[in-house]
């Protein structure tokens, strides 16, 4: 099964600017070795929250906003797939994305087609 695996940030750039230069070399080394995890396809890097554009269309009408005004406590950070034998094994990966143990989350959603 593969899983979309949504890195939520919260308050871990915060807490990792603060840590020491090693402590952020093995956070470093964390995502790395996350990337190289079998059934891990990395996602694309994102840009910063403030740099975001939100789009909405109401009425027909195209709105922007600067910003992430998507209704969210944590804003997205990251992503990748995860090809996983099922739910326990994707919480095992998780469990290893550093900005879960520093104020943020992952979520785990399974890649399901509706349409």
């Amino acid at each position: 099964m593969k899983y979309i695996m949504l890195i939520y940030q919260g308050t871990a750039l915060e807490q990792q600017a603060a840590l020491g230069e090693e402590e952020q070399k093995q956070i470093s080394a964390d995502y790395q070795g996350i990337n190289q995890t079998p059934g891990v396809t990395p996602g694309l890097p994102m840009g910063l929250p403030q740099n975001a554009t939100t789009v909405r269309v109401d009425g027909g009408k195209t709105l922007t906003t600067d910003g992430p005004f998507v209704g969210m406590k944590e804003a997205l950070g990251g992503w990748f797939i995860l090809e996983a034998d099922d739910i326990d094994a994707a919480i095992e990966v998780a469990a290893r994305v550093p900005a879960a143990r520093y104020g943020g989350a992952v979520e785990i959603r399974p890649s399901e087609v509706y349409w």
